[in-house]
């Protein structure tokens, strides 16, 4: 068995999954994924398998109808569906933040009304806090939630970025509530809003206006959130308090980054196993590329950085399954394993020489997923400032 990305202390049952997902990606991911990332269409029977193999109930409690499984054990899975065509790893991705928002945060009612339906795919999610002027200023969030005499709310606003916004039926949506505390951050409240799977008008006082146009993440639609006077009962407000949207959704963001890891890893791994194929393969005055000494280091320092990327993306999530706060070693995960997965794709794709250029190349699929790795869940430099304020904690002079 190839010595990357192997993860010691795996319980038979995690082992189990890893080889199922792993078989799937290799016969039914890989094989198509060329053509439906060209043709930027969705991937149904792909979405479809993953059901019936339990992923949308992957870290869902069993007593929900889900297989109960470890943050470590959904990114490991993430890494492998990455390996095989990221945007994939990207439908289940939100669906797991909002899954674990509600686990996390949700009254029993939300729970027992979300959850059985998340874990077989019938409900699917969404996770809604950027917009068009945000960026990484969360406190700048403008889309507001009126509270009226009967204790409802009336929600108006733009959402941007949506990850699975058309396919979804339930988004955990970030909106400012004036509910008289002095910090911003406690005026902000999160709603589980159900709409309708579909563009256009999906639910009263939404429309999901189109599928915004991308240089890569394609099959899977990214799009806006458009809310007019939404009515949304008190009930849908996430763990049935207002004022506490900003830390819940902070903590969602937290898994979000070893996912965006994950997903890095996934991609630096095919593209060392590209290059170190096609590096065998193709001859220069007289002997295989590998064999020269350039190439031989190249792909000795892509192993390495795989290697790096894969042991502080696992040590993230097993950090978090013990409860623990991990901002730290989710933005160092994130950042190594974006930085480092963008430098191994690039490698493999100088391997390549020209033939990389060509669209009938997956090193050039590859090109164009590795960006959103950089800015997905934070930027390195939102990162870097994370680490670095917690850093100046921890080692402040006595």
């Amino acid at each position: 068995m190839p010595r990357l990305c192997q993860t010691d202390g795996l319980s038979e049952d995690q082992s189990e999954i890893l080889k199922a997902v792993r078989q799937f990606v290799d016969e039914q991911i890989i094989p198509v994924a060329q053509e439906l990332e060209h043709a930027d269409e969705y991937p149904t029977e792909i979405i479809e398998g993953l059901k019936e193999l339990g992923v949308f109930g992957l870290t869902i409690p069993e007593e929900f109808g889900g297989l109960g499984e470890s943050l470590l054990t959904y990114a490991l899975v993430v890494e492998e569906i990455a390996r095989g065509w990221m945007s994939v790893s990207g439908v289940i991705n939100t669906h797991f933040i909002v899954a674990y928002m509600l686990l996390r945060h949700g009254t029993p009612e939300q729970k027992q009304k979300y959850l059985p339906r998340m874990a077989t795919g019938e409900v699917r999610g969404a996770f809604s806090m950027s917009e068009p002027g945000l960026g990484s200023d969360v406190s700048a969030v403008s889309t507001k939630a009126t509270k009226a005499e009967d204790g409802s709310y009336s929600i108006t606003g733009q959402k941007m970025w949506l990850t699975n916004g058309a396919t979804s039926t339930l988004v955990a949506v970030l909106t400012k509530t004036d509910e008289g505390n002095e910090s911003v951050y406690k005026n902000m409240t999160t709603f589980l809003v159900e709409k309708e799977a579909g563009f256009g008008q999906t639910a009263q006082g939404i429309t999901v206006p189109g599928k915004i146009d991308k240089m890569g993440y394609k099959g899977v639609e990214t799009t806006e959130l458009i809310l007019e006077g939404h009515q949304i009962a008190a009930e849908q407000v996430l763990g049935g308090e207002p004022g506490k949207g900003f830390f819940q959704m902070m903590d969602g963001v937290e898994v979000g980054r070893v996912n965006v890891a994950a997903r890095a890893c996934g991609l630096a791994w095919r593209g060392f196993e590209l290059a170190i194929a096609y590096a065998q393969q193709r001859k220069t005055f007289g002997k295989a590329i590998a064999e020269h000494q350039a190439v031989l280091f190249r792909l000795a320092e892509m192993a390495t950085k795989v290697e790096v990327a894969h042991t502080m993306m696992v040590k993230a999530a097993r950090l978090k399954d013990t409860g623990q706060r991990m901002d730290v070693e989710a933005g160092m995960a994130k950042m190594v394993a974006s930085e480092y997965a963008n430098e191994v794709v690039e490698d493999a794709f100088r391997i390549h020489g020209g033939y990389g250029y060509s669209k009938e190349y997956e090193i050039e699929r590859l090109m164009r997923e590795v960006k959103f790795m950089l800015i997905g869940e934070g930027t390195s430099d939102i990162q870097k400032m994370i680490i670095g304020r917690s850093l100046l904690k921890d080692y402040r002079l006595r």
